[in-house]
C-alpha cells in the first residue's frame, strides 16, 4: 500500500460526510486507503463513515477511543494503516479534487509535506486569516522553523516512527510540535501547492476568543520546550503590555462584525499569552510586526487561524 489517509474524528456526524464525499471523488494511479480513527464518538459518525466503504478504496473505521485527543487518534490511525506514506485530513474540512494524487506523489520524494489551505469555500465570513495559503508559516520563536497544520500534513512512515509519532501529552498544537521534532531529526518540510484543503474556521467572537487563547498558551509551552538556554527577548513585558494599549485603542472596531471578530481573536491571544507566561514561567513570546506568528491572526484579519488548531469537536484539533 503506497498511501494511507488518516481522519481523526470525534462526534463529526454533521461534517464528515462532506470530507468523505471529497475523498470518494479522488483519482490516483497509486494504491491508497482511508482510515477513520474514531476517538469515541457518541453520534452517528461511525455509521456515516462505514456507509462509504463501497465508494472509497479500502476504507476502514478503527477504534481510537482508548485515550481522548487528536494526537492519540492520529497515532492509532497510523498503527492501523498499511501505507508506506501517511496523509492526515480532518473530518470538518474538505480536500479539493486532486489532493490525494498531489500529496501521494509528493511523498514519493519528500519525508514531510504540507498542503495548501483555502478558507473561502466552507466559511460564511470571507475575510479570514487562513495560514498556508501561499506557503509555509514559520515560528517566531526558537527554533524559528517552518511548520504546518495537521489537517493536510503528509509524512513517510519511517519518519513518523523515528520521531515517535504525535505527542499525546499535548492537547493543542501537537501538529506544530510534530513538525519541529521532524525537522530537528533531519527532515525538511516541503510545501505542496497542488494539494489543496478547504478548511473550516471559527466564525463567532466567543469561538475565536477561546481558540486564540488556547493557541497563545500552547505556543508558550512549545517555546519553553524548544528555546535556547538563557534566551531572552529584551523588553518582552513592555511590548506585551503595549499590545493591550493597542487593543484598547481598537475598541471602535467592535461596531462592525468583522471588527468584533478581529478584536475578540486578539483579546483571546493576549489572555492566552498571559496564562502561558504564568504557567510556564516565561516572559511573553512577543513578536515584531514583520514576523507575525503563525497561530495569531493577521493584524487586519477578521478571524485568525492556524491549521494546527482550527477545530475542537469534529477534527479534534
Amino acid at each position: 500500500m503506497q498511501l494511507s489517509v488518516i481522519i481523526p474524528c470525534l462526534n463529526a456526524g454533521e461534517t464528515i460526510r462532506t470530507q468523505l464525499e471529497a475523498l470518494a471523488r479522488q483519482h490516483w494511479s497509486g494504491d491508497w486507503e482511508v482510515i477513520v480513527a474514531d476517538n469515541g464518538s457518541t453520534d452517528d459518525t461511525r455509521s456515516i463513515a462505514a456507509s462509504y466503504a463501497s465508494r472509497i478504496p479500502s476504507l476502514r473505521v478503527v477504534d481510537a477511543s482508548q485515550r481522548r485527543g487528536s494526537a492519540y487518534a492520529r497515532n492509532a490511525g497510523v498503527r492501523a494503516a498499511q501505507g508506506r506514506s501517511i496523509a492526515f485530513c480532518d473530518a470538518d474540512d474538505e480536500v479539493a479534487d486532486g489532493w490525494v494524487a498531489a500529496i501521494g506523489a509528493a511523498l514519493q520524494h519528500h519525508e514531510l509535506v504540507a498542503s495548501r489551505f483555502d478558507g473561502s469555500r466552507l466559511n460564511s465570513t470571507k475575510k479570514l486569516g487562513v495560514p498556508q495559503q501561499h506557503g509555509l508559516d514559520r515560528l517566531w520563536y526558537s527554533p524559528f522553523l517552518p511548520h504546518a497544520g495537521g489537517c493536510g500534513l503528509g509524512v513517510q512512515r519511517g519518519l513518523h516512527e523515528r520521531i515517535g509519532g504525535f505527542d499525546e501529552s499535548l492537547p493543542r498544537l501537537m501538529d506544530t510540535d510534530y513538525c519541529i521534532r521532524a525537522q530537528l531529526a533531519g527532515a525538511s518540510l516541503h510545501f505542496v501547492p497542488d494539494a489543496l484543503v478547504h478548511v473550516r474556521m471559527r466564525e463567532t467572537g466567543r469561538e475565536l476568543f477561546r481558540q486564540t487563547r488556547i493557541w497563545a498558551r500552547y505556543n508558550t509551552l512549545l517555546h519553553a520546550r524548544y528555546k535556547n538556554p538563557g534566551e531572552q527577548v529584551p523588553g518582552a513585558w513592555r511590548l506585551y503590555w503595549g499590545e493591550w494599549i493597542k487593543l484598547a485603542w481598537a475598541v471602535p472596531k467592535l461596531r462592525r462584525r468583522d471588527g468584533r471578530l478581529w478584536w475578540m481573536s486578539r483579546l483571546g491571544w493576549q489572555v492566552g499569552m498571559l496564562q502561558g507566561s504564568i504557567a510556564y514561567r516565561l516572559p511573553p513570546i512577543v513578536f515584531l510586526p514583520r514576523t507575525r506568528p503563525a497561530h495569531e491572526p493577521a493584524p487586519e484579519s477578521s478571524a485568525g487561524g492556524s491549521a494546527g488548531a482550527l477545530g475542537d469537536q469534529a477534527a479534534l484539533r
